[in-house]
C-alpha cells in the first residue's frame, strides 16, 4: 500500500551524519528514557528529543516489540530487559580497551589502576591493572561500592547537580566504612565542589585504612567513568599526587580519544 511505503521509505531515509535516520532517533529516545531515570511518559519524551508524537509512538512500538522498552500498567515506558545483555557485554568490553591505558598508569605511577563506572546509584569497578609492587592494592572486578567512599565516585557525581547528588545519597545512605569516611550530605557537597575546582578527587582512607585513592573523569565518555590509582598512603603522598594527577588526567583525556573513535569504520 502507498502508505506503508511511504513510512518505510521514511524510516530508512538517511540522516544528516550518514546513519539510518529512524535508528539514531530509537537511540535518542533510548538515552532520554535513561536520562530521566529509566521511565517517562510520551509527552515527557516529546520535550526532550523535539520528535513528533506519532513519531515517537511508532518507535517506541518497536523497541517493546523487540524487548528493548517495555510498557508500564500506567502507560509510561520503561526501559527494556534486553538492554541489561548490551549493557554488561559493552562492560566487559569497555574494561578491556581500557587496559593498556591502565597499564600505561601502573607504569608511570607505579600503583595499582583502576577504571570505575556509575551504574544506578552504585560505583562498578570494570577493570584493573595491578600494580607491581609486593605491597598493592586489589579491587576486583565487578566489585559494586557506594559512591561516597571513593575517589571514583566522588570523581564521579561531582559531574551532576547538587540536588541530584543530594537525591542519590538519600537513596543509599551513607554508611561509615572506615571512620574517615563522609556521613554528612553537606560535608560531601563542599568535597566534590572542591574536587571540581582542583581538577581531581581523592578518597583519603575513606574506604580503607591505609589507603589513597587519586581519580579523574573520562571527559566525554558515553556513560559516566572514572580511573584512578591507588596504593598505600605511605606511597601516594601530597609529592605523589602532584607528579600522579598530571599523568591521570592525560591518559583520560587519551582514553577518551580512544573511545569517542572506537566506532568509527573507514
Amino acid at each position: 500500500m502507498p502508505t506503508s511505503s511511504a513510512r518505510t521509505n521514511d524510516s530508512a531515509r538517511p540522516s544528516s551524519s550518514g546513519g539510518v535516520q529512524s535508528l539514531e532517533r530509537a537511540f535518542v529516545l533510548l538515552e532520554r528514557m535513561a536520562d530521566a531515570g529509566g521511565e517517562v511518559g510520551l509527552s515527557e519524551l516529546a520535550s526532550a528529543s523535539g520528535l513528533p508524537l506519532p513519531t515517537i509512538h511508532r518507535l517506541m512500538r518497536t523497541l517493546v516489540l523487540c524487548g528493548y522498552a517495555r510498557q508500564q500498567p500506567n502507560r509510561r515506558y520503561a526501559l527494556g530487559p534486553r538492554l541489561i545483555r548490551l549493557g554488561e557485554s559493552a562492560s566487559r568490553l569497555l574494561g578491556t580497551w581500557a587496559r593498556p591505558y591502565l597499564a600505561r598508569l601502573v607504569d608511570e605511577t607505579g600503583e595499582t589502576a583502576n577504571m570505575a563506572l556509575l551504574d544506578s546509584d552504585e560505583v562498578v569497578y570494570v577493570a584493573q591493572v595491578p600494580s607491581r609492587h609486593s605491597m598493592r592494592m586489589f579491587t576486583e572486578v565487578g566489585r559494586r561500592v557506594l559512591p561516597h567512599s571513593t575517589g571514583v565516585g566522588k570523581a564521579l557525581l561531582a559531574r551532576f547537580p547538587d540536588d541530584e547528588v543530594r537525591a542519590l545519597l538519600a537513596r543509599t545512605g551513607m554508611p561509615a566504612v572506615t571512620e574517615k569516611t563522609i556521613t554528612s550530605p553537606d560535608v560531601f557537597l563542599a568535597a566534590l565542589a572542591q574536587v571540581r575546582r582542583q581538577g581531581f578527587a581523592m578518597d583519603d582512607n575513606e574506604q580503607e585504612i591505609g589507603v589513597r585513592c587519586l581519580a579523574v573523569t573520562i571527559p566525554g565518555s558515553p556513560t559516566a567513568a572514572a580511573i584512578s590509582i591507588s596504593g598505600p598512603a605511605g606511597r601516594v603522598t601530597e609529592a605523589a599526587t602532584a607528579h600522579i594527577v598530571p599523568v591521570l588526567q592525560q591518559v583520560a583525556k587519551e582514553l577518551s580519544q580512544a573511545l569517542d573513535g572506537s566506532g568509527t569504520t573507514a
